[in-house]
């Protein structure tokens, strides 16, 4: 009975102005419990797509977009990104690079970045963010770029086998480091594929082998300033924590965040690169097309697949103004970047 009324609940909304929320349900394949999750789920949508395009009317440097969070309340949402429980430690290296940097940089397009991956219900961002930095130094020095496995840090780097982070619980970059190093290297993603994006952690596994050279020797961790995680991410993708939980970052779909989205670090994600929008060079000047400014921003690969954002990317603000020097969305806090 209770699938009938679903079903009948689906049809009149096929016949009816809410078409888009339908056409939403099908794209992402929402479930629902009972009929008042149902409409709960609606009045949210509902709110998301009038802010979605009031937001988008007002010719800000980005644009919202619906995604697989579009049903959620901005208390439903921050609910979710913190379960991640993200850890945060002092640093014990710093370094800063006084270097001319270059211009723009995009790891991508030297093939340093492995595809957007999903962690699901599990809040595991802290290993997704952790194989990303490795497996861009892999490629950078290996020239073979290869998918690690975020399971095998889940499953192993915890408590109850002798590392500092907790699964699908939360954890922190740098403690996943220190146990790739002591564990010898890490295995591949097809050797130790990903299954806990419902939530649930599993036994270590130790029937992998860790893939040859990807022990990681030390870490740095680099200097809360724009100067320094520009040097870090001029020499590979960097690790990072920032402030997830703000609906313009829930809602993200393309150019450059600069709403206020806060300072206190709960998710972690990984920076393949800078650069600025809006600019182009003519004979040495920079012109303005379509935009009254320029933006200067940090190139940000998220763990929430390719539904969300850009393709599973957001371009965050990049500048002093931002949080009184900490970074938009507090990106210059906790940066940091293993050594093979």
């Amino acid at each position: 009975m209770r699938i009938l009324c679903l079903l009948s609940l689906f049809t009149t909304i096929e016949c009816n102005p809410f078409e888009d929320f339908n056409h939403w349900i099908n794209t992402y394949q929402i479930g629902f419990e009972s009929e008042s999750h149902f409409y709960n789920t609606l009045h949210k949508w509902i709110d998301n797509d009038n802010y979605i395009n009031t937001v988008n009317a007002e010719g800000r440097s980005y644009t919202l977009g619906h995604n697989q969070f579009s049903g959620m309340d901005s208390y439903d949402f921050q609910n979710y990104v913190h379960n991640t429980n993200l850890t945060i430690s002092p640093k014990h290296i710093q370094e800063t690079n006084n270097t001319i940097l270059p211009e723009s940089v995009d790891w991508r397009l030297n093939n340093a970045v492995t595809p957007v991956k999903d962690q699901g219900q599990c809040g595991s961002c802290w290993a997704f963010s952790t194989t990303g930095s490795l497996e861009g130094i892999y490629a950078i020095q290996s020239g073979e770029l290869v998918s690690f496995s975020e399971q095998q840090l889940v499953d192993c780097d915890n408590l109850r086998n002798g590392g500092k982070d907790h699964g699908c619980n939360g954890g922190l970059m740098d403690n996943a480091f220190a146990w790739i190093n002591e564990n010898n290297g890490l295995c591949s993603e097809e050797s130790y594929p990903y299954i806990s994006s419902d939530g649930q952690t599993e036994k270590c596994q130790t029937l992998c082998d860790n893939l040859p050279y990807s022990q990681i020797q030390s870490w740095v961790d680099v200097d809360s300033s724009d100067q320094a995680l520009m040097s870090a991410v001029a020499m590979q993708p960097v690790s990072v924590a920032i402030e997830a939980d703000q609906k313009d970052f829930q809602l993200y779909k393309s150019g450059v965040l600069t709403s206020e989205c806060g300072t206190t670090l709960d998710h972690g994600v990984l920076v393949i690169g800078y650069g600025s929008e809006g600019k182009d060079r003519i004979e040495g000047k920079d012109r303005i097309e379509g935009k009254d400014r320029i933006e200067d921003y940090y190139l940000v690969k998220n763990s929430w697949g390719t539904s969300w954002g850009d393709e599973g990317y957001i371009k965050l603000g990049r500048g002093p103004t931002y949080n009184d020097g900490q970074g938009q969305c507090g990106i210059l806090l906790q940066a940091s970047y293993p050594v093979l």
